[in-house]
């Protein structure tokens, strides 16, 4: 459930029995409001455009596909991520390849789903993603784990985090390295071990002291 104020999402897919479930699964959820949707890319910019011609308000996020009949999702995401970057987009795909994944994140996606994963799901991932943060699939994650790639989703913040609990550090210690609260470095962990699909405290330990060397000499961000 949405716990925030209210998000406003476009629905971009080229399928409208998909569109129509996820309409009747996202629209009843209380901090949730389906703005608008559009069947192709171009379609959508369009919508965006007018929207803003008129002086309208555009959506807080965008869930799109990937593979669109004469259309490409990630043509959206680079366009939307470049003209309103004030707009998340998020990808809702069968398509769980690490090189669509990748693709995603490198045009500006900041969440990649599979559509025959849980449906409570996408309302999780869009408080998560409007909260400032990514989020990824179980399988997306562990497709990337595979790919030895998901080290590269961490942000500076994170990658600062895990090389102090690779050093030993407490959460209390980081903390205060950091001047952050102990609960902001705690969602930090929770994010980490997320993103490289380790099952608990004691596998965030291990990895952090197996790959320090991975993250020495990195810098910090507010």
């Amino acid at each position: 459930m949405i716990e925030t104020a209210v998000v406003h999402l476009l629905l971009v897919d080229d399928h409208a029995l998909v569109r129509d479930g996820l309409r009747l699964r996202l629209g009843a959820e209380p901090g949730l409001e389906i703005m608008g949707e559009a069947e192709s890319t171009a379609s959508a910019l369009s919508w965006l455009r007018v929207r803003e011609h008129q002086g309208l308000p555009l959506p807080d996020l965008i869930l799109t596909d990937l593979s669109m009949l004469g259309s490409d999702g990630l043509a959206l995401i680079g366009q939307v991520h470049e003209q309103w970057p004030q707009i998340a987009c998020m990808v809702l795909s069968m398509h769980d390849h690490v090189e669509y994944i990748t693709q995603a994140l490198r045009a500006g996606a900041r969440g990649y789903l599979v559509k025959d994963g849980p449906a409570h799901e996408i309302a999780v991932a869009v408080t998560a993603v409007m909260s400032g943060q990514t989020w990824f699939s179980a399988r997306i994650m562990a497709r990337l784990a595979q790919a030895g790639t998901s080290v590269a989703l961490l942000t500076q913040r994170e990658r600062d985090v895990l090389r102090q609990i690779g050093d030993g550090l407490s959460s209390k210690q980081i903390a205060q390295k950091l001047y952050v609260s102990v609960r902001t470095i705690e969602t930090h962990r929770c994010n980490i071990r997320r993103k490289l699909a380790l099952d608990g405290q004691a596998e965030l330990v291990k990895y952090a002291v197996e790959h320090r060397d991975l993250f020495e000499g990195g810098g910090t961000v507010p």
